[in-house]
């Protein structure tokens, strides 16, 4: 596919290492017979790192097909946590570099997680933007505390310490945001 048919959020092969196309910046030439160059922000699957890349608009790149795949969370096998496919139950074994710091929020029952594949062999995993979880260790309630907006460390069922309010009990479920690991309110 050529540079100039690449669009946000395709998948693209570049050098041997697979990227997502995050940005695109097109820059047109400021004098006659000038070529259009992209500039694509591209980030690697599975770990995520940021590439940037310059090409001109009759450049080509390979398009890679991706496969989003709902999938629910089954169990732990010993590093590996391990997916079913929610329409036919394939199982699907993320190594912990493909999970990343999404491990942290995933618990039995997690739903709208999708596995993402590349000839049929999964290199991401997309996890919901908020979850709920359980806080398992965290100080007493203090009397009034709801009328501050002062925090308290607490545990979470998966390990995780974040920073809740004070109002905030052993053993209630609160919303967890995964993509900045705050406290977004109560179950």
């Amino acid at each position: 596919m050529k540079a100039s048919d690449v669009k946000k959020g395709n998948v693209v092969e570049h050098e041997g290492t697979v990227y997502q196309v995050r940005d695109i910046l097109r820059s047109a030439p400021t004098a006659r017979g000038g070529n259009v160059t992209f500039r694509f922000t591209l980030y690697s699957i599975p770990d995520g790192r940021k590439f940037d890349l310059s090409l001109r608009a009759d450049d080509d790149l390979k398009e890679m097909e991706l496969v989003r795949r709902a999938a629910n969370y089954s169990y732990k096998d010993g590093d590996a946590l391990v997916f079913l496919d929610a329409e036919d139950y394939t199982p699907y074994m993320l190594d912990p570099n493909v999970v990343g710091d999404s491990a942290a929020y995933i618990v039995e029952g997690v739903e709208g997680c999708y596995v993402q594949l590349i000839d049929d062999v999964p290199v991401a995993l997309q996890i919901p933007t908020s979850v709920a979880l359980t806080v398992v260790d965290t100080a007493p309630e203090l009397k009034g505390a709801s009328a501050t907006k002062r925090t308290k460390t607490a545990r979470l069922d998966t390990g995780v310490e974040i920073q809740v309010p004070e109002y905030i009990r052993t053993g209630e479920k609160v919303w967890i945001n995964t993509v900045t690991g705050e406290f977004s309110g109560r179950v």
